[in-house]
């Protein structure tokens, strides 16, 4: 098509963001001259490609943003951002937050926003590497003492037999003293070179999760595809946990706890110091 402005847009294998963007894989709403290539790669993996620019549009961790401020700018829909819940550690007997600091704790990803948010919340730790969708079965079975959990997960540990240990949505409201203020985890993020055409990009994708949220049955249907053996249920509860009004725009509390985040992370040493956050206008 003669005008087409061709886009990648990078997310995870994972139900909630099959159900952002259902409408635009199925073509259910007007892109204008953008077609979407969807590039389905894990959390960090998109982070590591995020630092060398490679897509176009792409998920990202909270985290992982301080590191690509001169590459990406944060788009206001999209985001993940949990309200007194979040990523957790779970091990196979109860352990109090205090004595996992110092222990050894598998988590998904070096540059996930629940691996700072760890850091902050128990101070050193030793941390494995494992690939999420692993971890549960992993300190289950007892090759590590407690694991760091994301996505469907904070639903189905106790399945595996499995403790909450400690759960940073909560200690996130505990530590800032504001419980307006979601715990940031993952956004959306566009690509700066695309300039004055960045505004009409983000209108696309929120449309696309309005018309999932408006068409919920549809949406949900498509994104069981990525629901790794959940029933209707719980793939549901889920994706209601991580795609909702706030998903459409974070706002100004959003906002706020975003740059909070990455100042107590820089100001605990664990990222450089963001000097500027920018958000594509809503």
């Amino acid at each position: 098509m003669s005008g087409t402005i061709e886009l990648t847009l990078g997310h995870s294998p994972d139900p909630d963001d099959a159900f952002m963007f259902y409408a635009l894989a199925r073509d259910k709403i007007e892109t204008g001259p953008y077609r979407f290539t969807h590039v389905l790669q894990d959390i960090q993996t998109l982070n590591e490609r995020a630092t060398r620019g490679e897509l176009d549009i792409t998920a990202i961790s909270i985290h992982a943003y301080a590191y690509v401020l001169d590459k990406y700018a944060l788009l206001p829909a999209g985001a993940s951002m949990g309200f007194g819940y979040g990523p957790m550690v779970v091990a196979p007997r109860p352990i109090a937050p205090a004595d996992l600091k110092g222990s050894t704790i598998a988590v998904p990803g070096l540059m996930t926003s629940a691996y700072l948010e760890l850091k902050l919340a128990i101070g050193d730790f030793e941390p494995v590497v494992v690939p999420f969708d692993r971890i549960i079965e992993k300190v289950a079975a007892g090759e590590f003492p407690a694991g760091l959990i994301i996505h469907e997960g904070q639903l189905t540990y106790r399945e595996a037999g499995l403790h909450e240990c400690l759960n940073l949505g909560a200690w996130w409201w505990e530590t800032t003293g504001h419980r307006d203020w979601p715990l940031p985890l993952g956004g959306n993020a566009i690509h700066k070179k695309h300039g004055d055409k960045m505004k009409d990009i983000s209108d696309i994708l929120t449309a696309s999760i309005r018309y999932s949220l408006e068409n919920r049955a549809a949406a949900l249907d498509y994104a069981l595809g990525w629901a790794r053996d959940m029933g209707v249920g719980l793939a549901d509860e889920f994706v209601g946990m991580y795609v909702n009004d706030w998903t459409l725009d974070y706002g100004d509390r959003g906002r706020a706890a975003i740059r909070e985040l990455l100042d107590r992370g820089h100001a605990a040493g664990i990222i450089p110091a963001v000097e500027k956050l920018e958000f594509v206008a809503s």
